[in-house]
């Protein structure tokens, strides 16, 4: 495709540029057009990427700015406008991350498993790109690069659904990245924004079924779940993080409150946090006094069952009664709930009930509880005498992610390249004929 079929395929009224629907279609064609790419075409790509983000620094800020001054306007809270805000050094480590991503393995064409059968048929499972993957995600304008990257790094098209509140920003991220992709000879249509800023465009997106091959929202739970309920589209849930920290009765205090802390108080705004912390009964009246004295130096406010509330009490330590919404709640600040438990079992229990499938974490010295917490617990990720802060593309080695699956089925856990790719079976013979 020229550059120039490839800037008319974008104004043409005949491809119903507007619509979600015409932008799906040109997705699909340019998907088509991708998959046969070698890996030097779609790494140029990227690396064309991240020099234009830098060379178009002012002008990605000035638009960052229109939005910045908008959701101060509108009194949003300044945690969300810093996650909101870009800056040249914000851009600059943007680029940075690209670059790193060119550098990864190539998941497309890699041989998952391969054999000769007994009839000489020669036959091999081979990762192909998804084709055109959906992205809908909140005010993190970061994520339309991340997302955009990763994607045509495994050879699919992109559909990026930002939020209305990062339009602006959205909209010169997309024209420097469809720019450096049409340079470096790829078709531009690959990486697009999807048009209007209303939930009916949203809603479109999610009923390209045949046009979309998979959807994955990244934000919060009402976003996950509205994406999820609603879409004819096969969705990858990118789950919340209502995660666990359990402290067994065999666990070394130190490391315990060092994990604790750490789980929580590292980061506390990312699904990978910990949001609830279970002791076990026998080692509680040591472990709470010294864990309500780290918590709260971090900042942190419990929220205990009846066992905390009277250690906090002894402790000087305001501790807030739980009640059932603590236990289910993904808190993303400095807040934790927190509970005793008579056993292992009994911790695994209370898991079960409330967790989101994110991560659980046991500290422990006994290797036998251990085995049996994580054969017991069906999580993405199981930590033993770690933070649940390690469930992380970057973190694992996978050097990138486009989010953490909480589901079962194609992708689990810290989604890298792999996970953005599906397999088709290469079947090789000699005029083989089935009698």
């Amino acid at each position: 495709m020229s550059r120039a079929s490839q800037t008319s395929a974008v104004t043409d009224p005949a491809t119903d540029a507007g619509s979600v629907t015409g932008t799906a279609r040109r997705a699909k064609e340019a998907a088509a057009a991708l998959a046969p790419l070698p890996r030097t075409a779609r790494d140029g790509a990227l690396l064309a990427i991240a020099d234009a983000l830098v060379a178009r620094t002012d002008e990605i800020v000035a638009a960052n700015a229109a939005d910045v001054a908008k959701a101060r306007a509108a009194g949003t809270p300044e945690s969300t406008v810093d996650r909101l805000t870009l800056t040249p050094e914000r851009i600059a480590a943007i680029a940075s991350d690209v670059r790193e991503v060119v550098a990864l393995p190539d998941p497309v064409g890699e041989v998952v498993r391969g054999s000769t059968l007994p009839n000489g048929l020669e036959l091999r499972q081979v990762r192909v790109p998804l084709g055109v993957v959906g992205i809908v995600y909140e005010a993190r304008p970061n994520v339309t690069v991340d997302a955009a990257v990763l994607c045509l790094k495994s050879g699919n098209a992109v559909l990026l659904r930002g939020s209305s509140s990062a339009y602006a920003s959205n909209t010169a991220l997309v024209a420097v990245l469809r720019d450096a992709v049409a340079a470096a000879g790829l078709p531009a249509d690959a990486v697009q924004l999807v048009p209007g800023e209303s939930r009916d465009s949203v809603k479109e997106l999610m009923r390209a079924r045949g046009l979309v091959d998979v959807l994955i929202p990244r934000g919060g739970a009402a976003l996950i779940r509205a994406v999820v309920e609603e879409s004819t589209v096969p969705v990858i849930e990118t789950g919340t993080g209502n995660c666990h920290v359990y402290v067994d009765g065999g666990a070394d205090l130190d490391t315990a409150v060092e994990i604790l802390v750490n789980s929580k108080a590292q980061r506390p705004s990312v699904c990978n946090s910990a949001e609830t912390v279970l002791v076990h009964a026998d080692i509680a009246g040591a472990f709470l006094p010294r864990a309500l004295t780290a918590l709260t130096e971090a900042g942190v406010t419990v929220h205990g069952d009846e066992a905390w509330v009277r250690a906090g009490a002894a402790e000087g330590v305001k501790v807030v009664p739980a009640t059932d919404e603590d236990w289910e709640t993904e808190y993303l600040s400095y807040d934790i709930a927190a509970a005793v438990v008579p056993s292992l079992d009994d911790a695994v229990a209370h898991i079960r009930r409330w967790t989101s499938g994110h991560t659980e974490a046991i500290v422990t010295s006994d290797t036998a509880a251990a085995r049996r917490f994580v054969s017991l617990v069906d999580s993405t990720a199981v930590m033993v005498n770690a933070s649940t802060r390690f469930t992380d593309g970057g973190q694992f080695g996978f050097g990138a992610e486009i989010g953490i699956s909480t589901q079962k089925l194609h992708a689990r856990g810290p989604m890298g390249l792999p996970e953005l790719t599906s397999t088709k079976y290469v079947v090789t013979g000699e005029g083989h004929v089935r009698g």
